[in-house]
């Protein structure tokens, strides 16, 4: 008589317990959906050095309202309230090796680091850092406006330094990607003397880090990059940067550069130069950038670029000092020249291209010093201002 009662106490107590347990993992779940913040190993991950004016990040991952709770210094970090989801970084900030920010629109829209005319803090990436669908820009309290740096300046050896700004770097140590995806990164950095690595958008490791979708104006340089590998440069508005737009160098390899838009930055459009090998530029729109569209520079070898639609370049494409790479299958239309080739290269496939209304036919394929000789050319065609198509294969200087 009493065995049942027991088994039936016993199927109720399982069943509550189970309810309970259910009930607990999706209040869990829930809230970790709100994302707020990251629930971390440790509630000291964060903290700042105020010597340095820089937050230190060692979490596993982390944005800002974490970082803006464990600081709860509105000195440091606090919301803009005149932007919904907006925040106001005082500071720089360090990601350490193997941990993980994340600036997205879980928790915010637009970040705006502050910059009077005198600080520049960094974004210092030794982890990984992902932003996404934000906005992320310098901001000078005082003019309530942008930072802007104009009179930063490079020219050859002599260089101009600029009104300090902040600057996002991926350190060469770094033990993860940082990926910007579909954001607006803006009116960063500046000219702070060679090797001052303050450009902007700077990648010194990553490999493999994707820069996707963005509108990226008003930097100094758009990107730079320094012995990276792996990465992809797609589907981005490049426009109104100071100096360069997309600049990898200094054995940069195996990049894709693809579906970009660049125009109107203050040198060339996109450059890759010293020991740069296996970068393929293909089906960009390059136009109105102050000296060259596409350039080929200082050793770059095993590359190509293809698909490409140049115009109002002084200098459409350009192959300088550099050997085995392949042109094909371009446009460029109402530049100074169309495609030129120095002397110092060889072994360059320039094949396929259409140049369109050069008002010195001689610039349409400009070979320089027996370039002819040293590199394959053909099927390339010159479209006059009246509408004659011209061959210029076997074109001399």
């Amino acid at each position: 008589m009493y065995l049942p009662i027991l088994l039936i106490s016993i199927i109720f107590a399982i069943t509550f317990y189970s309810s309970n347990s259910v009930h607990a993992t999706s209040l869990d779940s829930s809230s970790s959906e709100m994302g707020e913040s990251f629930p971390n190993e440790s509630s000291n991950c964060v903290r700042f050095d105020s010597e340095e004016r820089i937050v230190m990040i060692t979490c596993k991952t982390s944005n800002l309202s974490e970082i803006s709770n464990q600081l709860i210094d509105q000195d440091i970090l606090h919301r803009d309230e005149t932007v919904e989801k907006g925040w106001i970084l005082n500071a720089g900030i360090t990601i350490a090796e193997n941990a993980t920010l994340y600036i997205n629109t879980t928790d915010t829209s637009w970040l705006k680091i502050l910059a009077d005319g005198e600080t520049a803090y960094p974004i210092t990436v030794s982890g990984s850092l992902k932003i996404d669908s934000v906005k992320v820009t310098s901001w000078n309290q005082n003019t309530n406006n942008y930072t802007t740096s104009q009179d930063s300046d490079r020219n050859g050896d002599d260089v101009s330094i600029g009104t300090p700004r902040p600057y996002i770097i991926v350190a060469e140590d770094a033990t993860g990607t940082t990926e910007i995806t579909n954001s607006e990164i803006a009116y960063l950095g500046y000219e702070s003397g060679y090797g001052g690595g303050r450009t902007g958008l700077r990648y010194e490791g990553g490999d493999g880090s994707i820069i996707r979708g963005n509108n990226i104006h008003n930097l100094y340089f758009a990107f730079y990059s320094k012995g990276v590998g792996g990465m992809k440069i797609e589907n981005n508005h490049i426009h109104d940067n100071i100096h360069y737009g997309l600049d990898p160098h200094t054995g940069t390899h195996d990049m894709s550069i693809k579906n970009n838009t660049v125009h109107d930055n203050g040198s060339i459009g996109i450059i890759c130069s010293l020991d740069c090998y296996n970068i393929v530029i293909e089906d960009n729109k390059v136009y109105n950038n102050t000296k060259m569209g596409i350039m080929f520079s200082r050793n770059m070898y095993d590359s190509v670029a293809r698909n490409n639609v140049v115009s109002d370049e002084d200098n459409g494409i350009v192959i300088s000092e550099s050997n085995n790479n392949e042109v094909y299958n371009n446009i460029v239309s109402d530049s100074g020249s169309g495609i030129d080739i120095d002397e110092d290269s060889s072994e360059n496939m320039v094949y396929n291209n259409t140049v369109i209304n050069i008002s010195d036919p001689s610039e349409a394929l400009h070979l320089r010093d027996g370039a002819s000789e040293q590199n394959t050319l053909h099927s390339n065609t010159l479209i006059s201002l009246n509408g004659e198509r011209i061959s210029l294969d076997g074109e001399q200087e």
